[in-house]
């Protein structure tokens, strides 16, 4: 039986890989499937997901290589990220 942890990080592998691939690289989220990844994933963590500047902006920071997709460990630290500040914003409570 796995961990809440080895769950967690198996979670991210799946969810990662269930949006990569369906165009171009396999392994890299292209815009358009960060988008959706982002509207089915994340809709209630982000403001706008549905909106192209949010998405762009969020591609933007992401894609640390330049090459317009977003790789694992470029999506690692989107999800890291917001897990940071929801911490933060869930430990201003206690």
């Amino acid at each position: 039986m796995s961990s809440q942890l080895e769950s967690a990080m198996e979670g991210l592998i799946t969810v990662f890989h269930n949006y990569s691939g369906k165009e171009g690289d396999k392994f890299k989220l292209s815009k358009k499937e960060l988008k959706e990844l982002m509207q089915n994933e994340l809709s209630s963590f982000l403001e706008n997901p549905k909106d192209a500047s949010v998405v762009d902006g969020i591609m933007h920071d992401l894609d640390e290589n330049g090459d317009g997709e977003v790789d694992f460990p470029e999506f690692v630290t989107l999800v890291a990220a917001l897990t940071v500040a929801c911490n933060e914003f869930f430990c201003e409570d206690v």
